[in-house]
């Protein structure tokens, strides 16, 4: 069989080759049709030979084998040190193996090569920092992933979460309406308990434009009253736009590349009809990394930068306590022990920790490091897309352990964590090991202790 009807080359572009993918129930026709699919080998070789640059087959040719990254890697810890998720042995066996049979490799190679690509490696970048040359396994693995989506080799969810930013512009099926009534849905609930607020849509020339992940308003809408809580206390002028709300990319965990453009090029699209002064990205890593740091190469920025100045929700909090346009009740700061979770994208890979120890100096009279920490902290063991696989949800409870003896050896039952990926991974760490543990956002907390102004409260 060429292709199947589910498991194919093909892009998914509208709502009804969703729904058809959808109704797979956890892929099961998608799997079985994927193990006769046939591998383009000239269309790979064609992928090859327009796209291996000299940096990624430099890495490859340099790689001396030594080892260093093994020890590095969460998933290699978690699984007995098992050589063969070493980093270096996962990109030689897979893309290694690729280039030097230029695209000449069967089905079973593929699908193997797939389970590595999402199974054994969430792209977290910490093994780049211990390559003695500067090899960066998560750009290898993530140019690996765009390889195996373009033969349709990608795991059913990962093929679905593009095909929702390819027709929705967003992980999920929310249309401009839902998200608009969302927002009028979610001002008329917390105007109640903050005199005046609104969550201004499409407002132009304001200070800042929020952006968001859709989990919130299809799954979390008090994520965004919270957010307009604070935005209202601290005096923010600030609005949402109707379309290009959505920060978030699982077409970049999927390694569709062209529907990580098209994401990217709404918010920016936004931007340029808004003219806001900046943005502000909700408690989201990997929405920060697409939007903010990759974002601008893929839609072609020459300056490698977002069109206006871009703030993870970290980097706007510390700045609104710093400023005190948030002020704190003593009375109210976190007591007990609390750790706090670094995320990969926005602490090891956008240099936030100082950040998110600021915040935490404010709120917390027992903060509580993780070893390591900072940028040298693990993965939360679910990034990359590996929170939402079915099919390796046993490989991602095996790598949560590694996170599990993290939290304990602190003796903090309390984890904040600002970012969408990790709070999963906590939450499902704690159903899967049973600790004893609770985890938190930002927006919630705050407003727990947040002084808020009497003319902001509402009439007894």
């Amino acid at each position: 069989m060429a292709e199947g009807k589910l498991c194919n080359r093909n892009m998914i572009n509208t709502e009804e080759e969703l729904r058809t993918l959808l109704a797979d129930t956890s892929g099961k026709q998608y799997y079985s049709e994927m193990m006769d699919l046939d591998v383009d080998r000239d269309k790979l070789k064609a992928t090859l030979d327009k796209t291996l640059k000299s940096r990624l087959k430099t890495w490859l040719e340099i790689c001396a084998h030594c080892g260093l990254c093994a020890d590095s890697c969460f998933i290699y810890l978690a699984n007995n040190k098992d050589p063969k998720q070493v980093p270096s042995y996962k990109i030689q066996s897979t893309l290694g193996q690729i280039v030097k049979k230029k695209g000449n490799v069967d089905n079973a190679f593929m699908r193997m090569t797939m389970d590595t690509a999402w199974a054994k490696c969430t792209c977290c970048n910490r093994c780049g920092m211990y390559c003695p040359f500067g090899i960066d396994m998560g750009v290898m693995f993530g140019y690996l992933r765009g390889l195996c989506f373009s033969q349709g080799f990608v795991p059913w969810e990962m093929k679905i979460g593009s095909g929702m930013h390819r027709v929705y512009r967003a992980q999920m099926d929310i249309s401009t309406e839902d998200w608009v009534d969302t927002c009028e849905w979610m001002a008329e609930e917390y105007e109640e308990d903050y005199v005046g607020l609104k969550i201004p849509v499409d407002k132009k020339n304001a200070n800042t434009i929020y952006t968001v992940n859709a989990r919130e308003p299809k799954h979390y809408p008090e994520d965004i009253g919270e957010a307009a809580a604070l935005f209202h206390i601290a005096g923010e002028d600030w609005t949402v736009p109707s379309e290009g709300w959505e920060e978030t990319s699982l077409a970049m965990f999927a390694g569709d590349w062209e529907a990580c453009k098209l994401q990217v090029q709404s918010v920016y699209d936004a931007i340029d009809r808004l003219k806001p002064k900046r943005m502000v990205v909700t408690e989201c890593g990997h929405a920060y990394r697409a939007t903010v740091i990759e974002g601008p190469y893929w839609t072609g920025q020459k300056s490698g930068k977002p069109p206006v100045e871009s703030l993870h929700y970290v980097e706007w909090v510390a700045e609104a306590l710093r400023t005190g346009k948030l002020k704190i009740d003593p009375a109210k700061k976190i007591k007990e022990p609390v750790t706090y979770q670094d995320s990969c994208n926005y602490i090891r890979n956008a240099g936030l920790g100082d950040t998110a120890r600021e915040i935490m100096s404010y709120i917390a009279e027992d903060f509580r490091e993780m070893t390591p920490c900072r940028e040298h902290n693990f993965c939360c063991g679910g990034g990359g897309g590996l929170n939402g696989i079915g099919r390796y949800r046993e490989e991602r409870n095996i790598g949560l352990k590694i996170k599990r003896d993290q939290i304990l050896a602190t003796g903090a039952k309390l984890v904040i964590s600002p970012c969408h990926n990790c709070w999963d991974a906590i939450r499902d760490l704690e159903e899967v090991y049973h600790i004893g543990i609770r985890w938190r956002f930002l927006k919630p907390i705050l407003l727990s202790m947040v002084i808020i102004p009497d003319h902001l409260k509402p009439e007894e």
